[in-house]
Formats: structure tokens, C-alpha cells, sequence
């Protein structure tokens, strides 16, 4: 018999597919790695590469190639660093986030559809217990 604990790791394992699944409902021309930097940028604001990267949890190298996907679009700006010439400063355009919001509209009426048969009572359970594990770790 699993534990409670080694069931909640199963169980997390199938929430991977479910982003998956979720991932499909993005554009085609805005992945999900690039879908990321403009997520995080709008809930952080402006950044450098660097910080962005630690945020997202992958290689700089990978984040500069999302950044420079979103910037080739012109969802995001890239200014110099006034502090350190060196740097660029990350923020997002209007044009990105009138994008982000579309792709807010799309994952949401994706969520609706998945969970049509679902209580607005089970919704707030699942939203609270994983707002709850968030905090956790």
C-alpha cells in the first residue's frame, strides 16, 4: 500500500502531463520557455538576464535564447543597464503584455473546458491546497 506521501509524489508526476496538455493550447509561434519569461517578467518586473534565469531555474545561456525570441517579436525591451553598461534591463512591451493576457484567456477557457464537471467548491479546494503546497517549498 502507498503512503500518503508516496501517492502525492505520484500524483505530482501527473500533474506534467497536465502542463503538458496545457502547453498545447499556447500559440505556435510562443513555446512554453518563452511563454515563461513573459510570466515572469510581468509578475517580477523589469530584470537582468541573469536574475531572470534564476527565476526561470535554467541555464543562462537557455534563457538568453527565449529572451531573444520574445525580443524578436517585440514583447519585450532590452535597455542597457545604466548601473553596468554591460547588462540589459528585461521589461515587458505593451504589445507583451496585451500577448501574456491572451495567453491568460486561452490557458483559462483550456482549464474551463478540462474541468466543466467540476464544482466551483472542488476548484477552490484544489486552488487552496495548491496555493498551500506552493508555500511549502
Amino acid at each position: 500500500m502507498l503512503s500518503h506521501y508516496q501517492e502525492l509524489a505520484r500524483q505530482l508526476t501527473g500533474i506534467g502531463a497536465v502542463k503538458r496538455d496545457l502547453a498545447r493550447t499556447l500559440p505556435a509561434d510562443c513555446p512554453p520557455g518563452p511563454a515563461a519569461v513573459l510570466t515572469v517578467l510581468d509578475r517580477h518586473g523589469e530584470m537582468r538576464l541573469s536574475r531572470l534565469s534564476e527565476l526561470l531555474a535554467v541555464d543562462i545561456s537557455v534563457t538568453s535564447r527565449h529572451v531573444a525570441h520574445v525580443a524578436e517579436r517585440g514583447w519585450i525591451d532590452r535597455e542597457t543597464d545604466p548601473v553596468d553598461g554591460r547588462c540589459r534591463i528585461l521589461r515587458l512591451t505593451p504589445a507583451g503584455r496585451r500577448f501574456l493576457a491572451e495567453l491568460g484567456t486561452r490557458y483559462t477557457a483550456a482549464l474551463e473546458r478540462a474541468l466543466a464537471d467540476w464544482s466551483a467548491e472542488d476548484i477552490a479546494v484544489l486552488n487552496s491546497l495548491l496555493a498551500r503546497l506552493r508555500s511549502s517549498f
